[in-house]
């Protein structure tokens, strides 16, 4: 099986081509530059210097979210358009579970957390033990406050993965002992790691079409929360 994986989900991003033993090749990038410039470049540039096909994938998968809304919407799209177009399935990655794999090999508690704004983060805990990933909760969006009280009733080793992992380090390492902030290499969500997740759910069917590839936002976005607020005060703006 040969997968093609994305993720846009916050300020870098990756591609990958992999098998399930082998990364063929991957792209990674973080810079000032929107993923509506740098994506479709670095997925034609993968597929040529891999001479390969797009219609000769398994399938594409992709970190549907939670994350950036801009940037969700933006991988999503790309693969639901070259899925489309090449008649090959998708697969829907959730970008918490996916940086649990950055740490496997491990024995830890890994606790993957991004910065959802608003004083909260998009968090999901998993055990990872050898290849083992095993998820403890479903995604979700918390205060850290919450997520503080919830990693003190946890033995054993907790490693942060995610890009809030360094604010949330710096909020808990001083209360919570046995937590530790993954090295720079494997911190952050990356496509390589997608298409690890991404193996697990082809193995089991757990495809779909591009058409029910859909993003996942955990909340609402800011301009529909706003627009929500104004609404229930002033319910006659909406006609």
């Amino acid at each position: 099986m040969k997968i093609l994986a994305v993720d846009t989900t916050a300020k870098a991003a990756s591609v990958c081509l992999a098998e399930e033993d082998k990364i063929i090749g991957s792209f990674f990038i973080d810079t000032a530059l929107t993923h509506s410039r740098t994506l479709m470049p670095m997925l034609e540039a993968l597929l040529d210097n891999t001479e390969t096909k797009a219609d000769e994938l398994s399938a594409i998968a992709v970190n549907a979210g939670p994350g950036s809304f801009t940037g969700v919407r933006i991988g999503v799209a790309a693969v639901k358009g070259l899925a489309f177009a090449h008649n090959v399935p998708c697969v829907s990655v959730s970008t918490l579970e996916s940086m649990a794999y950055n740490c496997i090999g491990g024995d830890c508690i890994v606790c993957a957390v991004m910065d959802a704004r608003c004083s909260q983060v998009y968090n999901a805990l998993f055990h990872v033990k050898g290849a083992s990933v095993e998820r403890l909760c479903d995604d979700r969006a918390l205060a850290l406050s919450d997520l503080k009280e919830e990693l003190l009733r946890i033995d054993g080793n907790i490693v942060l993965v995610g890009d809030g992992a360094s604010l949330s380090y710096a909020y808990l390492k001083d209360v919570v002992p046995n937590i530790t902030l993954a090295p720079m290499n494997s911190r952050i969500q990356t496509a390589s790691s997608t298409a690890l997740a991404a193996f697990g759910s082809l193995s089991r069917g757990e495809t779909l079409t591009p058409a029910e590839l859909m993003p996942v936002y955990l909340r609402l976005p800011q301009a529909q929360r706003e627009l929500n607020k104004r609404l229930s005060e002033n319910p006659l703006s909406g006609h």
